[in-house]
């Protein structure tokens, strides 16, 4: 049943969203463009096919599959092509994409001036949000390689048992579309 507190919520993040779309345009990048570029800057060398930027985005692969020409038109990404499926593309950032991501946004800068128990609370209890979204939706949760079930830490950064895969120090700590929570 819809209450008064589930509508103030949804207002809330309706607006924090619009917030955050606004703040997205630049000269260079409009919102969809900057969000799957912020993406592709976190995810691991396993997560970066269309596919999976469209999952992450909750967006179609045909819209996806637009801004990812956009951005490579605009050399803030490449396209690379799998060795051994030639027919399998994934992409990466430049270090342009990179660079168009490294102004300070208007919600870092607000999230900043909370307290730091505030911002404890207010990341804790949007990942628990989006963890719920997506689980009454059936999505994929995406998730960082260090807190997944498949991950093993070693003094070289980390081995993946699900992709048989060593991980390098840096991977394990970005997005992976294999993510499954440890818990």
């Amino acid at each position: 049943m819809k209450t008064r507190a589930h509508t103030h919520l949804r207002d809330l993040i309706d607006r924090l969203a619009r917030l955050a779309a606004a703040d997205a345009w630049t000269d260079e990048l409009n919102p969809t463009q900057h969000a799957a570029l912020s993406y592709l800057t976190r995810a691991n060398r396993f997560s970066r096919a269309p596919s999976h930027v469209a999952d992450y985005l909750s967006a179609t692969r045909g819209t996806v599959s637009q801004t990812l020409k956009a951005l490579a038109r605009k050399k803030m990404i490449v396209e690379l092509r799998s060795e051994t499926d030639r027919r399998s593309i994934s992409y990466a950032p430049t270090a342009a994409g990179e660079k168009a991501l490294s102004r300070s946004a208007l919600l870092e800068e607000a999230f900043e001036q909370l307290p730091a128990n505030a911002r404890k609370s207010v990341t804790q209890g949007l990942e628990d949000l989006i963890r719920a979204a997506l689980s009454v939706r059936g999505q994929k949760q995406f998730g960082m390689c260090r807190a997944c079930r498949h991950h093993q830490k070693r003094k070289s950064g980390g081995y993946c048992n699900l992709l048989d895969v060593e991980l390098k120090p840096a991977e394990v700590t970005q997005i992976c579309h294999e993510y499954e929570d440890a818990a």
